[in-house]
């Protein structure tokens, strides 16, 4: 009978371990001054949300949306945000040093004074005049990919 009951419990545990991650929905929350630093956050949503002065250096944002968010003085130092949607983000005064943005949608967001020292946009939805401010400040490469910032970005 107790070999019964282990391989019964051996089962459940095994089922347990192979159970899907979900992502985690942030939406419309206010998480001012949060610390999200080297966590996995794929494909989780924070649209609308207010993370004003957040910490996500180093995280896995890949997939992430942050549609609409506030993000002013948020710090992305390092992160993952490929294919991340940050249309009409507040991005002003964030720091995106060496930050991925490949194919992220980065329309119609606020960039006054961000840092955006070694990240890389390639293949971004960036819209023209967004595309001018960033250039104004592009300079570095990415430590991951090895690409230029204002290669990445197109700047004359």
């Amino acid at each position: 009978m107790s070999k019964i009951y282990s391989f019964m419990i051996g089962i459940i545990l095994l089922g347990l371990l192979v159970l899907p991650v979900y992502a985690v929905d942030y939406n419309k929350v206010t998480l001012i001054g949060h610390d999200f630093s080297g966590q996995d956050l794929t494909d989780a949503s924070f649209d609308l949300a207010s993370l004003r002065e957040s910490n996500f250096s180093h995280a896995n944002l890949t997939g992430v949306r942050f549609f609409s968010a506030n993000l002013e003085s948020v710090n992305f130092e390092g992160a993952n945000l490929t294919n991340a949607t940050l249309d009409s983000a507040r991005l002003n005064d964030a720091n995106l040093k060496n930050a991925i943005l490949i194919g992220a949608f980065v329309s119609n967001a606020k960039v006054q004074g961000v840092n955006i020292e070694g990240a890389d946009f390639t293949d971004a939805l960036i819209l023209p005049y967004e595309q001018k401010l960033l250039c104004k400040v592009a300079q570095g490469t990415n430590p991951v990919t090895g690409r230029d910032t204002r290669e990445t970005l197109f700047c004359p």
